[in-house]
């Protein structure tokens, strides 16, 4: 049994946990913080401005004109960390004082060229080495097209020869997962790879089994990511824990709900092949939340974090901890959402002294400008989502009017 997994108190619930309590969602806000937070969310939930936004700042940019100071400003500041590690650190801290932890994500997107790769993989060392020896950052992460060509990981997918020049590419890609993976071994720091799309997402996944095997033996150093609106995940869970058995490794996992589904629509019907998306929100929900009771029953073998916004998950989780006496604390399980957003849910769950971390995006405004876009794309896509938000923050605003005019 792995030690810390399980609660000498048996008495823990959840009737306390409460998402409305806004005083501890933003507790870390100051009332400017707040402001700002409503009219970014007000703008996202415009859909005529989130879609013409884009192209538009784009254009901008390269005509030099001066937009970066208020991309900075504005969405940039709500949603990420800074442009560097060190520009993070008051996000950290402010993290910190609510029991939140960060998981630095350094957000660089759409590189094509061996040195962006190698630089890459040494900001992940670099934010690996910032975690050492720090409770804050719990948790590190990387997306492997950060440090590998696309066309290439397209290629592995789809079963083609590669050429020499190829062959040498690919193994000098691999070495640098390897050494991502060997650092956070060397250091006991977790290192989770992120998911990606589809038609490279088997050799992403091999990948991280490798390392899995290579690394787990005593503890859970590498996740994988699993889409849950994908139909197929939950068995993946099921069949890679099967491997980690027969291995003698421990399975690490993030369970999300996916970030490319219009994406992986329109090239299911482009070229012709079944969906690899879930027929319904529904059917997304079900397997997602079947996973999380699937991991709190092997949570021995399975490490892993719930990357979700959604409320309802995240009282089933904690609602299954508290059911199989698992402690909060317990080693092998976190929640997690994204800087920015369900603060209502990350810092209640941390009052309530679960284990909780936030995604903390960083790197170059321009280089994170795709990242941010997707954010806003997928923000207006969730029902609800940007309502919720904006009631959340019209709730605390009221609160806090009232609480001054009492204090009079």
């Amino acid at each position: 049994m792995v030690h810390g997994l399980w609660t000498n108190n048996m008495n823990q619930n959840t009737d306390h946990l409460s998402f409305e309590n806004t005083e501890i969602a933003f507790r870390h806000c100051s009332d400017a913080d707040l402001k700002r937070a409503y009219w970014l969310f007000r703008a996202i939930n415009l859909n005529f401005l989130v879609k013409i936004g884009p192209p538009i700042t784009n254009f901008a940019m390269r005509l030099g004109l001066p937009i970066k100071g208020l991309i900075r400003a504005t969405i940039f500041k709500h949603f990420c960390g800074g442009e560097t590690i060190r520009e993070c650190e008051d996000t950290i801290r402010s993290l910190q004082q609510g029991n939140v932890g960060t998981i630095l994500d350094y957000s660089i997107e759409g590189q094509d060229d061996e040195q962006a790769f190698d630089n890459t993989r040494d900001e992940i060392v670099r934010t690996i080495k910032r975690a050492v020896k720090d409770k804050s950052i719990p948790l590190t992460v990387f997306k492997v097209t950060g440090t590998i060509r696309f066309g290439l990981l397209e290629k592995l997918d789809a079963g083609a020869v590669l050429s020499p020049a190829e062959q040498e590419e690919w193994q000098k890609a691999q070495d640098r997962v390897l050494s991502i993976c060997e650092k956070a071994y060397a250091a006991g720091i977790t290192v989770m790879i992120d998911a990606e799309e589809t038609w490279i997402q088997k050799t992403v996944d091999a990948l991280a089994m490798d390392m899995m095997q290579r690394f787990n033996k005593e503890k859970a150093i590498v996740y994988n990511t699993y889409q849950l609106y994908r139909h197929d995940k939950l068995q993946s869970i099921k069949d890679d824990h099967a491997v980690a058995q027969k291995n003698g490794f421990i399975l690490g996992a993030k369970l999300v709900r996916g970030a490319y589904m219009e994406k992986e629509r329109k090239r299911a019907e482009e070229k012709g092949y079944p969906s690899p998306i879930q027929p319904d929100k529904k059917s997304t929900d079900s397997d997602y939340d079947a996973a999380l009771e699937y991991c709190t029953k092997h949570i021995e073998k399975i490490a892993f974090v719930a990357g979700t916004h959604n409320e309802e998950s995240c009282r089933l989780l904690a609602e299954l901890l508290n059911k199989k006496g698992i402690d909060h604390k317990n080693p092998h399980v976190y929640f997690s959402q994204l800087l920015g957003m369900s603060d209502n849910l990350s810092f209640n769950l941390a009052d309530a002294k679960y284990n909780v971390a936030k995604y903390v995006p960083y790197g170059p405004i321009k280089a994170v400008l795709p990242y941010l876009f997707r954010r806003a794309q997928e923000n207006t896509a969730i029902a609800g989502q940007m309502s919720r938000e904006l009631s959340l923050i019209v709730k605390e605003v009221g609160r806090r009017r009232l609480t001054v005019k009492g204090e009079r």
